[in-house]
């Protein structure tokens, strides 16, 4: 690519007011955003993100508002915001950090440290509630009214589900995800960087004023994917709590393929393979029983 034909080159160079010298495709995420490492001429490095479609369109805004109000060492800086039919955001450039996995103990407990003090900080205004977010959708009542999708997976079989469902959906009440706390409710690996001790976490997209307990509980399935402990050897969580985790992707993981996010499904259930034994050790149901052949 000729870096100064680049159709963002301009718009980028008098924003930041020194011309763009190099720009690299950032291929990390899960979303159709247009990712970008940008060199400048005047030395420095840029992460530039542009939305694709209305839906990243309104997803970019969303970040800018968090972004806008937001302070704290938990925070990428922002450096730009440009807004249109397809808005770009100006982020430091963090790629020098580490980013897990792998995972050690001290990262470990800089996530856990970050988002006690995300939780602490006082929310933006406007931000949505955490029970009106999809995360209060879908769920267990979506695996009652039709359950192929998750049977699909071989989690269980469908004598395992048909004891564990009534106790599934009354744990997994959304009224649970209500709270007073600022919330990421996206906190996976590729969400997070380390620098000098202290987690980072981008993507702020999804932001909401919910009970934090949430994030938590929906980065530890992750955490166990990439190598690290189980879940309940970091934290207790309330079970209502990882039954809602649990649900979202039982709920989802079985669907068919997002074309503009052809990984999802893929880190859905290798998620929900976490969520469903942690759950079940949570509420003490029955022992899992997966389909013959799974």
């Amino acid at each position: 690519m000729a870096d100064r034909d680049w159709p963002l080159a301009a718009r980028l160079g008098v924003l930041l007011g020194s011309p763009v010298v190099s720009a690299t495709v950032v291929g990390r995420g899960f979303t159709n955003n247009a990712r970008w490492l940008v060199g400048l001429e005047d030395g420095r490095t840029v992460f530039v993100k542009q939305a694709a479609d209305l839906v990243t369109a309104d997803w970019l805004r969303r970040e800018h508002h968090a972004y806008e109000h937001l302070h704290g060492p938990w925070l990428p800086r922002m450096l730009a915001w440009q807004d249109s039919a397809q808005p770009v955001l100006v982020l430091e450039d963090l790629s020098a950090c580490s980013w897990p996995p792998p995972w050690s103990d001290a990262g470990i407990a800089a996530v856990q440290g970050a988002l006690a003090d995300i939780s602490a900080a006082p929310p933006p205004p406007g931000l949505r509630r955490s029970i009106d977010s999809n995360y209060a959708e879908g769920g267990w009542p979506e695996v009652a009214r039709d359950p192929s999708p998750f049977l699909s997976l071989g989690l269980c079989s469908e004598r395992w589900l048909r004891q564990a469902l009534s106790r599934l959906l009354s744990a997994a009440d959304f009224r649970q995800l209500d709270g007073a706390a600022l919330c990421h409710l996206d906190v996976r690996s590729d969400n997070v960087c380390l620098r000098d001790g202290q987690a980072i976490l981008v993507d702020w997209n999804l932001a909401a004023i919910g009970n934090p307990e949430f994030d938590l509980a929906f980065w530890l399935p992750s955490l166990r994917v990439e190598g690290g402990p189980r879940p309940a050897e970091i934290a207790q969580v309330n079970p209502g709590v990882v039954a809602i985790v649990a649900g979202f992707f039982a709920s989802r993981a079985g669907l068919p393929t997002i074309p503009a996010a052809p990984d999802v499904r893929k880190i859905q259930r290798l998620q929900l393979a976490v969520a469903l034994p942690w759950t079940v050790e949570t509420l003490d149901l029955p022992a899992l029983d997966p389909a013959p052949g799974a």
